[in-house]
């Protein structure tokens, strides 16, 4: 969230001071979005979680929004985007802000998505999803040295923060 907010934004507000110089970055990121969401949807019945399918229409989507939210993280937590900005782009949905929140506490910090710690995830059951879990853990379970899972949900190779 914002570290403090002297006047009060709306969705409706013009860009404020700054936007210009990210706005360049952010309009690729859109591009790229817009790309993606068109495709899948001209995708048939590709998001299956059938045993032994892969999601790959959702997951384009899925790291396009991470990509795009998590520079627009780096930037302000580098004190490079006012608290303005910040907040308009949160509100126009330029970002995932609970995908930000998340990336705020400990043990989230490479969180690819939040679907992943959802309880009731999709082909889950409401367990952990595979991507959570630590490659360290799933080496002790007897599989080979080179781990290589990926989620049923956003195609995520890994996001534990202890990897």
């Amino acid at each position: 969230m914002p570290r403090s907010s002297k006047s009060k934004i709306k969705k409706t507000s013009p860009p404020p001071p700054g936007y210009d110089k990210i706005a360049p970055t952010i309009f690729k990121y859109k591009q790229k979005l817009k790309s993606a969401t068109t495709n899948t949807s001209t995708t048939p019945n590709t998001t299956s979680t059938a045993p032994g399918t892969k999601p790959t229409s959702l997951w384009p989507i899925y790291k396009i929004t991470h990509d795009v939210t998590r520079y627009v993280h780096d930037l302000y937590a580098r004190s490079k985007i006012s608290d303005e900005l910040y907040t308009w782009l949160t509100l126009q949905d330029y970002v995932d802000a609970s995908l930000i929140s998340k990336w705020n506490k400990r043990g989230y910090e490479k969180l690819c998505c939040t679907q992943c710690i959802n309880a009731g995830g999709a082909g889950r059951g409401g367990g952990t999803c595979i991507c959570r879990v630590p490659k360290v853990e799933l080496l002790k379970r007897g599989q080979d040295d080179k781990v290589d899972v990926e989620c049923v949900t956003c195609g995520c190779r890994g996001c534990a923060s202890s990897d």
